[in-house]
């Protein structure tokens, strides 16, 4: 059966009009929404955002670096100055809004040119705090800044709002290894104590951020486990923990949820992997991608694992595990090329 094509956002490409006109020719009307690549200095997913902290007149560089696993690179962490407390941070700006405005100017002029395919929307990607403080910030802070940082996310959901038209506008909300490499090993942290406890507060910031969405505006929501070197950060046994997320943001959000993005790793063509989406409950108007592309095996190694999760899920979209930015160029354009064929 034909499917719909997801792409998850950074495309490592020239600019934003290249990454329009190049993935609409290749998709056509099976991509709904196309990101703008998120090109440049955004390839890297949230590393860009470093200079939040760098440049904060209330953060010094920490003695302590972090590292996502034990071959990627290390991010550099950063704390409050003496004498200063989380009321002294304010995060004005996160530019997330700022760049994609301007994206979507150029989104607007090549649909307008006739080559973006009608009714598809512009996706913008956001990073809750979760993950940005995991990277850059001392865990004893992590609390304390998680809610001063995620109401500067809700200021860019709102520029984003009142500057581009709800009919055109997709926002992504990532859900990345700062939520399931530590649901995964059960690792105690300020967001909880025990695995029920970290499910309780993730679900409860995501619900937040999501409900801050204005409903006519579609809601996205990507999983990841991570992409670090084209590695993650914890393997996963198996979909339960995306599974048992998946469904409490469907039955608590109080809005429609539009679409829900799932990783599947490469080596994963196993029944057991997907064995937990018999378990899935999203709404009727809920997308679920499976993220089960992999340039590695090609076509053939995608059909497998589709065929497997056929087994559990019958509509589904595809796309890949996470965003492109961390390929060599080289291999987008044959990437693209089995999102084609197996999506046909």
């Amino acid at each position: 059966m034909p499917r719909d094509i997801y792409l998850v956002g950074s495309v490592p490409m020239a600019n934003a009009r290249t990454v329009f006109e190049t993935v609409s020719a290749a998709f056509g009307p099976r991509i709904k929404r196309i990101p703008d690549g998120e090109t440049g200095e955004r390839l890297n997913w949230v590393f860009w955002q470093e200079e939040l902290f760098a440049n904060h007149p209330a953060f010094e560089r920490s003695e302590k670096d972090f590292q996502l696993h034990a071959t990627s690179g290390k991010s550099h962490r950063y704390r409050l100055k003496p004498g200063l407390t989380a009321r002294d941070v304010d995060f004005e700006n996160l530019f997330y809004a700022d760049v994609a405005i301007g994206s979507y100017r150029t989104f607007k002029e090549v649909m307008d040119e006739g080559k973006i395919a009608p009714g598809t929307k512009f996706q913008v990607d956001l990073v809750p705090a979760h993950s940005v403080i995991w990277l850059f910030v001392d865990e004893d802070l992590h609390e304390a800044i998680d809610p001063v940082y995620n109401a500067a996310v809700k200021r860019e959901i709102e520029k984003l709002a009142a500057a581009i038209p709800h009919d055109d506008l997709a926002i992504q909300l990532d859900v990345a290894s700062a939520v399931f490499a530590r649901l995964e090993r059960g690792d105690v942290s300020n967001y909880g104590a025990t695995k029920a406890e970290m499910f309780d507060s993730f679900s409860r910031i995501l619900l937040d951020l999501g409900n801050h969405v204005p409903s006519d505006i579609e809601l996205l929501y990507h999983f990841c486990y991570g992409d670090a070197g084209h590695r993650h950060v914890v393997e996963p046994t198996d979909m339960g923990d995306m599974v048992e997320l998946a469904n409490r943001l469907s039955a608590q959000a109080t809005r429609s949820v539009e679409l829900i993005h799932m990783p599947v790793p490469r080596d994963r063509s196993d029944d057991a992997y997907f064995e937990p989406l018999r378990q899935l409950k999203l709404r009727p108007e809920t997308e679920l991608c499976l993220g089960l592309v992999h340039h590695t095996d090609g076509v053939e190694g995608t059909r497998t694992r589709l065929a497997t999760a056929g087994k559990f899920v019958r509509d589904f979209s595809i796309g890949t595990e996470c965003g492109f930015g961390r390929r060599d160029p080289a291999t987008i354009p044959e990437l693209m090329r089995i999102h084609a064929e197996v999506a046909a």
